[in-house]
């Protein structure tokens, strides 16, 4: 239940005017600030408001009135309600948008295709609140202003929060499939790095045999050249 009683304003048009109450009292009963309690007794604001009986719906009694104004620092209370409200079921569509904003919302909807393709249609929809044939309209630019459209963010127009976008964008990527064709860069098999090299013992004794016949050939021709030096 609110601590706050209906209408507060009215409330405290209604407390200034038939009861003793001080200020803080009021302000303290109706959880508006002191300064805007005074500016209603001034008839400075709430003009044209009528004040609304808290006793006559139970949210106020006579006796915590005059608590209230035999001792100045005491805090009327709130009295409960009787009537058990049943909650609101959810509803279902599209979210509504302010009318000040849905010339925006076409821009929003260039934003989200362009920045999260991902994103199915009824995604967009409960983003933005608008339907599919805009959606649509604006994708095969078909749209009657795609020529001035430009994309920007809904959180920044104020359509829906960042919480709310996330939100859809990590649900789009979990339910996007993956790509079978490229699996990720992986480790070659045990078989293939720790296979030995077949040929490493017959490279190496075909080296040993070339530094003998090198230096074999290089002793034919140190024996050739002081042959010619002699002669």
């Amino acid at each position: 239940m609110s601590n706050a009683p209906l209408m507060p304003k009215a409330t405290a048009v209604w407390l200034l005017d038939n009861t003793a109450l001080t200020f803080d009292q009021v302000a303290d009963f109706t959880k508006m600030h002191p300064l805007e309690v005074r500016a209603i007794a001034d008839g400075d604001a709430a003009q044209g408001i009528k004040g609304m009986d808290p006793l006559s719906n139970g949210q106020l009694t006579r006796e915590e009135i005059e608590k209230g104004e035999k001792n100045p620092d005491y805090r009327l209370r709130l009295q409960e309600s009787k009537v058990v409200l049943p909650p609101q079921p959810k509803r279902k569509g599209p979210r509504y948008t302010p009318v000040s904003r849905r010339h925006e919302r076409p821009s929003a909807i260039l934003w989200l295709l362009r920045s999260h393709p991902e994103l199915k249609d009824a995604q967009i929809m409960r983003l933005v609140g608008t339907t599919k044939s805009t959606i649509a309209s604006v994708r095969d630019r078909t749209h009657w202003n795609t020529s001035q459209l430009t994309p920007i963010d809904p959180v920044t127009l104020g359509l829906c929060s960042q919480i709310e976008l996330d939100f859809e964008v990590q649900r789009a990527a979990k339910e996007k499939p993956i790509d079978a064709a490229y699996g990720g860069a992986t480790l070659l098999p045990a078989s293939e790095t720790t296979k030995k090299d077949e040929f490493e013992p017959a490279e190496r004794s075909s080296d040993d045999l070339n530094v003998d016949a090198v230096f074999a050939k290089l002793k034919t021709l140190g024996g050739k050249k002081q042959d010619e030096e002699e002669e």
